[in-house]
Formats: structure tokens, C-alpha cells, sequence
């Protein structure tokens, strides 16, 4: 389910697409906690039914909350 621009998600504006794979999809968002960009992505709703597919997902945010770069 494509999010439009504006949606909120927890303290996340959606601000547009980045792309999208069979992963999930990745927008540019604004953290209105920290008043700063992010990228969001979302597990599609194919694989939220699967065990395996959120595990990934979730050691996969896990790996990325540990990078910290400028871009």
C-alpha cells in the first residue's frame, strides 16, 4: 500500500517515495521528534503474514539504526 505524501506514520510525514523493492518500500520522511529527514521503510503487506520476512526486516533496521552519516 503506496503512502502519499503527508500520511503520518507514528512521528513520521511521509514526505515521497524513494523506491520500492520486494522488501518493502522506502520513502523520505520528517521526524517531528527530532526535526530532521529520515528514510522509512515499510514492509509490504505481502510479508506481514510472515514470520521469517519480519525477522529479516527487524534485524535489518537493527543494523541500520547503527549507521550514523551525514547523507
Amino acid at each position: 500500500m503506496p503512502l502519499a505524501p503527508g500520511f503520518r506514520l507514528g512521528p513520521y510525514d511521509i514526505v515521497a517515495p524513494l523506491g520500492a523493492g520486494g522488501m518493502g518500500e522506502v520513502y523520505r520522511a520528517r521526524d517531528s521528534r527530532l526535526g530532521r529527514e529520515v528514510a522509512i521503510k515499510v514492509l509490504p503487506d505481502s510479508l506481514r503474514g510472515d514470520r521469517e520476512a519480519r525477522a529479516r526486516f527487524q534485524r535489518e533496521a537493527m543494523a541500520l539504526s547503527r549507521l550514523n552519516h551525514p547523507n
